[in-house]
């Protein structure tokens, strides 16, 4: 709608992974070049962790393209899979998929996925496997991942892994089930989020990325908005930038101001999030703190009972009249924020952004306190495909066949509701259903589609997705894999 009016040859701040808009700065770079020298040598098997929206994604599609002529990635984004179904897509992508209505077992598919990698490496190849959202994966499935590292030639590895997950997996490796598999991570890797200073070198670095080639078009006070708003995560940055473009679009100007950053935040459901995150170190800090404080107030507390009843009050003046208690020097009103002019008659009204939960603000004595902000509802389509589908979910015969579109922990279920809204304007909708599973990184949500009498139908009909879904790469599943622990 704005890339004329701004002279761009295409959208600056998607959020679909592209690598031509992959961001360097900001210590970006520096992963990048220390996953490809790790991966280049003998390690095994290495992670990278980061809040939602880091830019994990975008890392992990960067990487196959910098990766060495001798490594062979294979790239896994729905970690929603069992052991048989990730040995069954690691048999398909190296071509060594059993014939359908043969034996599948795991057993069988580990044997010829095992045969593929020795005979890639004699070819003077190796596999790189990347797993994206793996604090997702089952505990069986991520069991099937360390037992795919130990495969080795006499000197050398023939697969090689790397991780790609939320804070959440670095908690699930924690656990002492898990202790295997971490033991044989030889790299870990940790992408922060942008720090103030690095915002407005992202957007516009995104901007002239996408073909503009005139002065900054956002002000310094619409970055400083947007970098608190976002706390530095590239995904809001993105969605806020664009929004803020548009906002200076439809008021015909070729600069984006506060303004158009405070409509940005407005138009979103997004909230301010706490300034540097909330680390363990912070959390431990402010629990700490608290129970200083606690603490202190009891001890004041028994302090205060102990006082006994004759203790004389407050010494009079010399007037005879009790002296009162030295009124505080007054202090100076807080400076207001700079807000944006009064909109015009023709220009509807900026609404007030939201405070942050956790702010202190000054009610007057005869306000009434509004009631503590509850968590949102759950979307009505998202709760209304999963209650429909799970008759089907329950029922279906265990040889029947499904796609599964997408998966993502429940958290997001605002993301999963849009996928489903834009799914139904793009396929039969009735055949479009929805379910929860209980895995070792949590609570997922997943979208599936279709009921196919065997896998030849289902993956016919994976290849004729639009493209939109295909990107996420969707995986062919059996009925019996949802009743599977």
């Amino acid at each position: 709608m704005y890339l004329d009016h701004f002279g761009l040859r295409e959208s600056p701040f998607r959020i679909t992974p592209h690598a031509d808009f992959f961001f360097g700065g900001a210590n970006r770079r520096a992963l990048l070049d220390a996953l490809v020298y790790a991966l280049g040598r003998e390690e095994g098997l290495v992670k990278v962790s980061g809040e939602v929206g880091t830019g994990k994604t975008m890392l992990a599609r960067v990487l196959i393209d910098h990766l060495p002529a001798h490594l062979r990635a294979i790239y896994l984004a729905d970690p929603l899979m069992n052991r048989g179904e990730l040995l069954a897509v690691l048999a398909d992508e190296l071509g060594c998929a059993p014939a359908t209505g043969s034996d599948g077992s795991a057993h069988r598919l580990l044997r010829a996925v095992q045969e593929a990698l020795v005979a890639e490496f004699a070819a003077g190849r190796q596999i790189v496997l990347l797993i994206d959202e793996a604090h997702a994966m089952p505990a069986e499935t991520l069991e099937q991942i360390r037992l795919l590292s130990n495969l080795e030639s006499e000197r050398h590895k023939l697969i090689k892994i790397a991780l790609f997950g939320q804070p959440e997996l670095d908690d699930l490796l924690a656990r002492t089930d898990m202790r295997q598999l971490k033991d044989r991570i030889t790299q870990h890797f940790r992408l922060d989020p942008l720090q103030p200073d690095d915002v407005g070198t992202y957007i516009d670095f995104r901007m002239r990325a996408a073909g503009y080639r005139g002065p900054n078009v956002f002000d310094a006070a619409s970055v400083t908005r947007i970098a608190r708003d976002s706390g530095g995560l590239t995904r809001r940055i993105n969605i806020l930038a664009d929004k803020a473009l548009l906002a200076a679009f439809a008021r015909g100007a070729h600069g984006v101001t506060a303004a158009d950053a405070t409509r940005a935040f407005a138009d979103t459901e997004l909230r301010v999030p706490a300034a540097g995150g909330v680390t363990p170190t912070r959390l431990a800090l402010a629990v700490a703190a608290s129970v200083v404080l606690l603490a202190a107030g009891f001890l004041l507390g028994r302090s205060i009972d102990r006082v006994p009843p004759e203790t004389p009050l407050p010494a009079a003046t010399a007037g005879g009249t009790t002296a009162a208690a030295p009124e505080p020097p007054p202090t100076a009103a807080p400076e207001p924020e700079q807000t944006p002019p009064a909109a015009s008659a023709s220009e509807p009204a900026v609404p007030p952004v939201a405070a942050m939960p956790d702010a202190i603000t000054s009610t007057p004595p005869d306000a009434v306190p509004e009631p503590a902000a509850q968590p949102p509802a759950p979307a009505d389509d998202l709760t209304s495909l999963l209650a429909s589908s799970k008759s089907w979910t329950t029922s279906a015969p265990d040889d029947r066949w499904f796609i599964q579109l997408m998966s993502a922990p429940v958290a997001q279920g605002e993301q999963v509701e849009r996928y489903v809204r834009r799914a139904r304007r793009t396929l039969d909708a009735q055949q479009l259903r929805a379910y929860r599973a209980d895995t070792a990184g949590g609570t997922q949500l997943a979208v599936i589609y279709g009921d196919f009498p065997d896998q030849r139908t289902a993956q016919q009909a994976l290849a004729t997705l639009p493209d939109w879904i295909a990107t996420a790469r969707p995986i062919a599943r059996q009925v019996r894999s949802l009743r599977q622990p």
